[in-house]
């Protein structure tokens, strides 16, 4: 018989809703029924694509004597992370500071009251790995409560005081200057791989706000006339030796969320919106700065995939596609040489060449030791050598690979895909609004702005109130109250799609969502952004994101946001708000810069140069002037395209003549003649 869980609209909840045990969503109920019970709850968190979620539910959860202890014992809650990240970021910090360590799934357990008192990860059925079974810490746990209550529950406020006093605390406050972010640059360095990109060794994650980060500041200096090649030298080989590993998919397109090796070749084969969405974006923007066809490559087929995999009948993106498949990690995108053999025939060995195929294989799950020879896919070739070793040309090789790859997807999609979580999230929809409308905006791509346009009517349609934001959205039901992050991202998403369509109304509401989370977010007192509203559910801490996870954090994001809606509209409040993100941590942002990129981004734009062009006049003749701005890596760049003068502060008496188009550029607070030609605007932007 379902349990309370059938009736929630999270796939991950619903993944739960036939187990035996007693399973409550977070809510009063759950903390009512503990008050009345006298009994603790085990807060289970995870999401619908976690492997070792899938693999704690069906050791432990679908059990029927474990689930019996659970019930009788406890009262048990279980969260979708991805639903709510507030929760999650609460019992996360509690994780770490009683552990030493993080990760899905959590498994904590907290007092009637919602305070933490003991708390760990998966566990396994046995003990094993070092790990005591679940069944032993259930009856521990269980124990500590019945005879041994008061030091239990001194414990919890310990922890909780404790916690508490973290979320109070903050670094050096002060502004950021030039060396503070050089400082940073510096400290990134010493932890680059120089043999295959990213930082630190294994497991290695994208860190798309570190890659933005060091991209502005790149741009930045190159537009002073102080050119440093170190930044986008880390840049340039993480992107390379990600979309020529295995973390990419070499045929359908996409990337994984992280890398189990140091060499990009391994992957965590879930596949996450948010993910996808900001390295899309990456790869556009690295190809404005040196049009390596590699990067057009990755953007198209990282397009498509999204376009294919997670695009909703409705317009919004779904968030997620699962690791396993048929219940096994990886099971969709491996291959065997014998199956490359039987799909390609004599093009089996150039196949296996190009995509790093061996008898052997390159993937071992110790889960499934008798699945053997099976191989992640790369593309690490030396196309010289193997055209040379395979008597081919250069393009004949390219035509090959690709020819080869068309069959290989084709056969891959018999198989039982990965699930896919189809609950749609504002906060990683405005990444993806931002993506695609940047990288339509760069490569003049009609198609992939009106994704990034209809994504945006979604959300103003489904998922905003009229005065706020939905977290998310499924099955016909906006819930949860926005957070800092959904303000934030759609925020950004919105300034993106006005840059790539010049329709007001897009800025317009990202200033609207601005004035939100002004109002409902920020900490009067210590400075920066709550993750919850004010009036948002009380829970036992209010935090304050200032570290970047897989996402930009929230303050980070807010911050740039903030800096854009400020140089749109004149508004010194919210510069004063972008100025006032970065101070919060001041000097020390240079200290764990890995973790802070979005903030130190927000840094870069404060420093940059002030630059505006208002491209003003009929749409098809604005075109070409669109063109040459867009050809060109200035992230600071307030564009304004428009029909007409009027609407903003930089348009105010910005006239064309008709059936023309003009173009009027201003820097450090000095305007250039109307460019009447794109040659001639592209002579004043130079580059």
């Amino acid at each position: 018989m379902p349990n309370r869980l059938a009736n929630e609209t999270s796939p991950y909840l619903r993944q739960h809703a036939d187990n035996p045990v007693d399973w409550y969503p977070w809510g009063e109920e759950a903390f009512r029924a503990a008050k009345e019970t006298d009994r603790p709850i085990l807060l289970s968190v995870g999401y619908s694509t976690c492997h070792w979620c899938h693999v704690m539910a069906h050791e432990s959860f679908e059990d029927p004597a474990i689930a019996a202890l659970m019930n009788e014992w406890f009262i048990n809650v279980k969260v979708d992370r991805e639903e709510r990240p507030d929760v999650d970021s609460v019992y996360m910090t509690a994780l770490q500071a009683m552990t030493g360590q993080g990760g899905w799934p959590m498994t904590i357990f907290l007092t009637p009251e919602g305070k933490p008192f003991f708390a760990g990860t998966y566990f396994p059925p046995e003990d094993a790995h070092g790990r005591p079974s679940f069944r032993r810490v259930l009856e521990a746990v269980h124990r500590a409560w019945t005879l041994d209550r008061a030091k239990v529950l001194e414990s919890a406020d310990h922890v909780a005081a404790e916690l508490k006093r973290f979320a109070a605390a903050s670094g050096r406050r002060g502004a950021v200057g030039e060396d503070v972010l050089d400082r940073a640059v510096d400290a990134l360095r010493a932890v680059f791989d120089p043999e295959w990109g990213g930082f630190g060794s294994a497991p290695k994650f994208p860190s798309a706000p570190t890659l933005e980060f060091l991209l502005l500041h790149h741009a930045r200096l190159e537009h002073a006339g102080r050119p440093d090649p170190g930044p986008w030298y880390m840049v340039r080989e993480t992107l390379r030796q990600m979309a020529c590993g295995g973390i990419y998919d070499q045929l359908g397109g996409g990337f994984a969320r992280y890398s189990v090796d140091a060499r990009w070749v391994v992957p965590h084969f879930e596949k996450m919106l948010y993910d996808n969405a900001q390295l899309l974006r990456l790869y556009a923007v690295a190809w404005q700065v040196d049009r390596d066809p590699l990067w057009a490559r990755i953007v198209q087929e990282t397009a498509a995939y999204l376009q294919r995999e997670l695009l909703g009948p409705e317009g919004g993106f779904f968030s997620a596609q699962d690791a396993d498949s048929e219940g096994i990690e990886g099971k969709f995108y491996l291959w065997t040489l014998d199956e490359l053999r039987r799909i390609l025939g004599p093009d089996a060995d150039l196949a296996a060449a190009a995509f790093g195929v061996t008898e052997e294989g390159n993937f071992f799950d110790p889960h499934h030791p008798e699945l053997r020879g099976r191989n992640v896919l790369t593309r690490r070739y030396d196309p010289r050598a193997l055209a040379e070793r395979f008597g081919l040309s250069a393009v004949e090789l390219e035509a090959r690979v690709e020819e080869m790859r068309e069959r290989l997807f084709r056969a891959r999609s018999e198989r039982v895909p990965p699930a896919t979580d189809d609950k749609v999230l504002a906060s990683w929809n405005g990444l993806a609004i931002a993506a695609f409308a940047e990288a339509g905006r760069i490569f003049g791509d009609d198609t992939l702005v009106g994704i990034a346009r209809t994504a945006a009517s979604f959300l103003r349609e489904q998922m905003w109130t009229g005065s706020e934001l939905r977290h998310t959205y499924k099955d016909g039901v906006a819930r949860v109250p926005g957070l800092l992050e959904d303000y934030a991202y759609v925020g950004l998403g919105l300034v993106s799609l006005y840059q790539a369509t010049g329709e007001l109304a897009w800025l317009l509401w990202a200033r609207e969502l601005w004035q939100t989370l002004l109002e409902r977010f920020r900490d009067e007192a210590g400075g920066g952004f709550f993750e919850t509203p004010r009036d948002g559910e009380e829970l036992l801490l209010r935090q304050k994101p200032l570290f970047d996870a897989s996402t930009p954090s929230g303050n980070g994001a807010a911050g740039q946001l903030a800096w854009w809606i400020g140089r749109y509209f004149g508004d010194p409040q919210a510069i004063r708000a972008a100025e006032d993100v970065v101070s919060i941590l001041g000097p020390d942002l240079a200290r764990a810069p890995n973790g802070l990129g979005a903030l130190l981004s927000v840094a870069e734009l404060l420093l940059a140069p002030h630059e505006e062009l208002a491209i003003v006049g009929p749409r098809t003749q604005r075109a070409a002037f669109e063109r040459v701005a867009a050809a060109r890596f200035r992230p600071w760049l307030v564009l304004a395209p428009a029909e007409a003068v009027g609407g903003l502060p930089l348009l105010e008496g910005r006239e064309a003549p008709p059936g023309e188009a003009l173009a009027y550029r201003c820097i450090d607070f000095a305007c250039e003649l109307p460019a009447a030609t794109p040659d001639e605007l592209a002579r004043q932007l130079g580059g």
